[in-house]
This record gives C-alpha cells, sequence and structure tokens, in this order.
C-alpha cells in the first residue's frame, strides 16, 4: 500500500516554530493555497486551502527561510485523525505530514523583479 502526496501551492502565513516540551522537537503547522488545475461554472480556479505538519529541521528551515505568499512543493503522506469538540460532536481531520520541502520561488524574489523591471523601463 501507498500513501503518498506531492502538492504545490503557496503559503497563506508565515510559519511558526514551536518547541514540545516533552521531548524538544520542533514542529510547525502551515497551509498552503492549492488551485485546482480547473475552471468552475463562473469559469475561475477554484482554491483549497491543505493543511501540512512539518518536523525537526523541515519545520525550523521552512520558518527561517519562507515568508507569507512563497510557492513550496510539499512530499508528504495524508494523516487522518478525529476528535470530539466540547460539546460532543465528532469530528475527523485530515493533514498531509511532510516528509520534504522544496523552496521553489518566495514573494520577495518576485517583487523584486518586478521592481528590476520597472527601474529598467524608467532608464530607457
Amino acid at each position: 500500500m501507498l500513501n503518498q502526496i506531492v502538492i504545490v501551492g503557496r503559503l497563506v502565513d508565515k510559519p511558526k516554530v514551536e518547541k514540545l516540551e516533552n521531548d524538544g522537537n520542533s514542529r510547525s503547522q502551515i497551509t498552503l493555497a492549492v488551485p485546482r488545475s480547473y475552471k468552475n461554472a463562473d469559469g475561475e480556479y477554484d482554491t483549497d486551502f491543505v493543511d501540512c505538519i512539518l518536523w525537526g529541521g523541515v519545520a525550523e528551515n521552512t520558518a527561517e527561510y519562507c515568508q507569507k505568499g512563497d510557492l513550496l512543493g510539499v512530499k508528504g503522506r495524508i494523516q487522518t485523525s478525529t476528535y470530539e469538540t466540547e460539546s460532543g460532536e465528532k469530528r475527523k481531520s485530515t493533514q498531509v505530514v511532510a516528509e520534504k520541502i522544496t523552496f521553489l520561488s518566495s514573494k520577495k524574489e518576485k517583487d523584486n523583479d518586478i521592481d528590476k523591471s520597472s527601474d529598467e523601463d524608467l532608464d530607457m
């Protein structure tokens, strides 16, 4: 059996790392905005928001080098858990547990490229 997923999307927020008290391991939860590959009835692309869990060095490096809006590739596995709300309702939660993160582009680099191109246009 195989439980493997690869997604590419933009960070919804700046990643934050927390150190777990019981073992000192680093953990981070990020959300990626992943556009669908087809248009809806209104002619627009819908977007899925995918929660990802990162551990150890992957969590620390992502928090250190990535910002909101950066394009990331995530390779990992799907994990589903159940929990009970305060009112006693049972709920399911599905996340991607990241095994590898690839930094594809940063919003900062994209903004700098736009700034450079507009500067070059002014020099002409």
